[in-house]
């Protein structure tokens, strides 16, 4: 889904930045202060900061970021009935949610998509596409709307950010542990840091990263079945399977990007290792699972 790409590669920017600052002004430098051994604990401290740090301002940064990437309008005042019924509808769902009220908005895409993001279940943002408006019935939009604002009463965003903020500590901890160990014990340097250990640590955090990736994106499905079930029970679940259902067709259609489908309310499709890296669980295992709520 677009919420989770965004805070992705807003969140790998802020942690590329940073990096690279502080590698310049020579602060990691502090973590090898007497020319030999690792201060494991100041580094799992370093690490924490840049880690949690770099989430958190993904987080922060959510809507801001959401709004300039896809250019999405919000709607301040309805133009016209469309408009008019998307805001009280999400209106309605937040008020049964027990949410404040998103800000709405449309951005200009051929895509049958949506997403919501924000810092918090009451500083939310949920946003439709054009394509989805033209192709679906406002029952199914109504679902979608729903399952957009159970990720907002889910807390899923939050929960995003500690997770990665996670993930990252772990990466940047484990990989410079792994770059002092090829640089002490591959290329034996006695005293501070060789080439071998930037080299080493930057292909450590690029192989580690990817393997985060994967505990992020199964994170996401799971967060996918509990929106649906949400907006099930808030829209109607013969509403949102027939918003899934109308969703399934156009996976077929071949002007639909797979890389937005990747990250779209509608995931694509995804065999083998790409499984790995979907956002979405595949439309089908949504629909059983939703026809097997009581």
């Amino acid at each position: 889904m677009k919420r989770v790409f965004l805070f992705l590669a807003t969140n790998i920017a802020i942690i590329f930045v940073l990096s690279i600052t502080l590698r310049l002004l020579g602060v990691e430098r502090i973590l090898d202060e007497q020319g030999v051994g690792l201060d494991l604990g100041s580094l799992l401290v370093f690490a924490a900061v840049f880690g949690f740090g770099g989430a958190f301002l993904s987080l922060a940064m959510s809507k801001w970021t959401a709004k300039r990437f896809t250019g999405a309008q919000v709607i301040d005042t309805p133009r016209d009935a469309r408009e008019q019924w998307l805001v009280q509808t999400v209106q309605y769902q937040a008020r049964q949610a027990g949410i404040g009220m998103p800000e709405v908005a449309i951005y200009p895409s051929p895509d049958v998509n949506a997403f919501a993001t924000g810092m918090s279940r009451n500083n939310a943002l949920v946003a439709v596409s054009t394509g989805l408006l033209e192709n679906m019935s406002r029952d199914e939009a109504e679902a979608v709307l729903a399952h957009e604002v159970s990720h907002v009463a889910n807390g899923d965003m939050v929960t995003l950010a500690l997770i990665q903020g996670v993930i990252n500590t772990f990466v940047i901890f484990l990989s410079r542990v792994i770059g002092y160990l090829v640089d002490r014990v591959v290329f034996k340097v006695e005293r501070g840091h060789g080439p071998a250990f930037w080299i080493t640590t930057i292909v450590a955090e690029i192989v580690l990263g990817i393997l985060a990736t994967m505990i992020v994106m199964w994170f996401s499905r799971q967060r996918e079945f509990r929106a649906d079930a949400g907006g099930a029970a808030l829209a109607g679940r013969h509403k949102m399977i027939a918003a899934l259902q109308r969703l399934q067709a156009t996976v077929a259609q071949p002007h639909l990007p797979d890389q937005l489908a990747a990250f779209g309310i509608n995931g694509g499709l995804g065999q083998g290792m790409k499984r790995l890296f979907m956002s979405h669980p595949p439309l089908e295992e949504r629909i059983a699972a939703l026809q097997s709520l009581p």
